[in-house]
């Protein structure tokens, strides 16, 4: 009999919120999630195909965790997520002590699935609303809140909007109530997520509705920060903007993938902003939101860069001096329109490409970091190190993408709860500081 259930979560933080909607469905169905994969009668491994690298660590952990049936302890392996709703068949084939997949499109069916004796994959749906209503498991005072699921994007290099379907905004009460139930549980910072956050709304609304959400989240008092990932460019509209540039407990931070600068690359993507475009936003953007930070992802060696459109990327990088920054590699992805396309480059080249890109972004972190020195931040303490340092963000850092804090104290600090801190040291990408 099955009724202890563990989850391996791997990839991104939509990922992770996937995740504890099945543990909130499985809990109301009167399952235990247990925190350890010995006490588990059966696991799921929500896994993520996006890129090689993350195909590779999803495969590395099924085969770890499928040691457990090996040793008895275990009696059923499922996988859910983007890997597993990419290859079900090679998988099943290939590891047989997999028992079973749930593909994303059928989260709702996960505690009738665990008392199917013939478990075949379930893969042919992926556009399934998101289950409202569910319970989240919460244990510390960050928690993502996934907006809308899918993407109407079909850039050339992305697999992801084949294995989740196009954009499916949920509906502001529904999100601004389970925003309420995260903030009674304790949360004090709402992580927005989805594929593109920016598209929110388009397909409920007629218009694209991320500023009359975050206006309906301002009202929640208890919610300390509102952190804002994965905003496109292409639809980020003044009345967002404007909204961001009040005083409420939005923060100054924006997470904006725009993976390249060259309009040639650009192109090539499938992306739907010009260089001159994104400029203009990012001028805009820095105009009216004081104290704003930054961030973004590119992709090095895309088939057909040249080494012109990497210099035109190097440059953008140095002339507009983003506070955060993110590189992937190209990875060739079968059944996207990149995947046949001429000019594909060698492994040294993207690797070269990409340590560029870094060794210019760490100094320009480093210097823009230099320039807090003296200032006071409010830091979210997240983990004691020693007797007296602990290991903080600020509003500048979003969980485990960005710098940390190192913050000492004369007296102990509680883990979860805010303090001001004096900016003392800084390095490449981390503060140093102590509590006032």
């Amino acid at each position: 009999m099955i009724n202890k259930i563990y989850f391996q979560t791997l990839g991104c933080a939509k990922n992770d919120v996937d995740t504890q909607v099945m543990e909130g469905i499985l809990e109301r169905n009167r399952y235990e999630i247990v925190s350890r994969p010995d006490e588990a009668d059966a696991i799921f491994v929500n896994t993520c195909g996006f890129i090689d690298a993350a195909k590779e660590e999803s495969i590395e952990w099924i085969l770890k965790l499928a040691q457990y049936k090996k040793q008895g302890s275990l009696q059923k392996l499922y996988l859910t997520g983007c890997l597993a709703q990419r290859y079900p068949d090679e998988l099943r084939k290939e590891i047989p002590e997999i028992d079973g997949i749930l593909g994303p499109g059928y989260i709702k069916e996960i505690a009738n699935y665990l008392k199917t004796e013939d478990t075949e994959s379930l893969t042919s749906t992926v556009s399934t609303d998101y289950e409202e209503n569910v319970r989240r498991i919460e244990a510390n005072k960050t928690a993502y809140v996934k907006i809308s699921e899918g993407c109407n994007n079909r850039c050339s290099y992305c697999i992801i909007p084949y294995l989740r379907g196009n954009n499916r905004s949920r509906k502001v009460e529904d999100i601004a109530e389970e925003v309420k139930n995260l903030a009674a549980a304790g949360a004090e910072e709402i992580i927005l997520v989805a594929q593109n956050t920016t598209d929110y709304g388009i397909d409920l609304y007629g218009r694209y509705s991320l500023d009359t959400l975050l206006k309906e989240l301002t009202k929640i008092k208890e919610i300390k920060w509102i952190r804002l990932l994965y905003a496109y460019p292409d639809h980020f509209t003044d009345e967002l903007i404007d909204l961001m540039a009040e005083d409420n407990n939005i923060i100054p931070y924006i997470d904006m993938p725009l993976q390249h600068s060259s309009d040639r690359v650009l192109k090539a993507m499938n992306r739907n902003s010009s260089k001159k475009e994104i400029l203009s936003l990012i001028k805009k953007l820095r105009e009216r939101i004081p104290q704003l930070v930054l961030r973004s992802t590119f992709i090095v060696g895309f088939p057909g860069e040249s080494q012109e459109d990497f210099e035109d990327l190097l440059f953008f990088i140095e002339e507009v001096k983003f506070d955060r920054l993110g590189v992937f590699t190209y990875s060739k992805e079968e059944n996207t329109k990149a995947y046949d396309m001429e000019g594909h480059l060698s492994d040294e080249i993207k690797k070269n490409r990409y340590n560029a890109i870094m060794t210019k972004q760490q100094e320009i972190s480093r210097q823009k970091l230099a320039d807090k020195l003296g200032e006071t931040l409010e830091i979210l303490i997240e983990e004691k190190l020693e007797d007296d340092v602990y290991l903080g963000r600020s509003y500048m850092d979003a969980p485990d993408v960005d710098g940390l804090v190192y913050v000492r104290a004369k007296e102990p600090l509680k883990i979860g709860s805010f303090y001001s801190v004096l900016v003392t040291e800084s390095s490449e990408y981390d503060l140093q500081g102590e509590v006032l």
